[in-house]
């Protein structure tokens, strides 16, 4: 029997002050968003709507998987969807839709990597391509390989051939995916998906993709490039549900 501290689920419980922290984090995204609340439900609705998120995000937390804390790079990605599901459940109770959600989480995404400087966005997004940056991506993926964690990614890094792309990361397993399917709501999915583009692109680096677990396929090809640009258009052109067959 496998002892109960070594069980990942015992040690995924927080404290009460990392509640605390994490909700209140939310809740500065959140009040940025206010006028994008009024905008779409009203001033009454959106002062209610954001107390509800809180709420709900807080019931949340206990639930989200445990990945291995701050030593797994995936755990901060569960951290946002959690919130990012508390939203669409609250946006869904007052009369919106999953396109509501993906909208308002885009806007969240954009504000906060807008707080990031510019130096420091891009400088990470030039570290992904240094020896070092290669190496650490390497080694995590070798480590996501052995599926410690059955809530984790699971995914390989392989280089690129310096022109159609530098480097590539196909995921076979989405943390993502896992949990929103256990929450019942494989909807929002495509929408964390694309917040992929926004976040790539605040870092000044380009990135393809023709396939997402989100939509069916068999694996998230990402194809990163040093030197591209990243396109993400709102709404969503959702290039991956058709799993990279253009005549599907």
């Amino acid at each position: 029997m496998t002892p109960e501290r070594n069980k990942p689920e015992a040690k995924a419980a927080k404290s009460s002050r990392q509640t605390e922290r994490l909700v209140h984090g939310l809740d500065q995204s959140l009040g940025r968003l206010a006028d994008e609340f009024v905008a779409r439900f009203g001033q009454e609705a959106a002062a209610a709507m954001r107390t509800e998120i809180l709420e709900e995000y807080r019931r949340l937390i206990p639930g989200v998987p445990y990945l291995g804390g701050w030593r797994d790079g995936h755990s901060s990605h569960l951290t946002l969807t959690s919130r990012a599901l508390a939203l669409h459940r609250v946006v869904l109770r007052h009369g919106g839709t999953v396109e509501d959600s993906g909208w308002l989480l885009r806007r969240m995404m954009e504000t906060d990597m807008q707080r990031m400087p510019r130096l420091l966005r891009h400088g990470y997004g030039r570290f992904r391509f240094t020896r070092l940056g290669k190496w650490w991506e390497e080694a995590a993926a070798r480590k996501s390989q052995a599926r410690e964690y059955p809530g984790d990614w699971v995914y390989e890094r392989f280089d690129g051939d310096g022109e159609t792309f530098d480097f590539g990361v196909d995921n076979t397993e989405c943390g993502n995916v896992k949990y929103l399917n256990a929450q019942d709501a494989d909807e929002l999915c495509p929408y964390i998906c694309d917040l992929e583009y926004v976040v790539t692109k605040a870092m000044g680096i380009g990135v393809a993709r023709t396939k997402t677990l989100a939509w069916g396929c068999d694996r998230c090809d990402f194809r990163f490039s040093k030197h591209g640009v990243t396109s993400a258009p709102w709404p969503p052109e959702f290039a991956e549900r058709t799993c990279g067959d253009p005549q599907a």
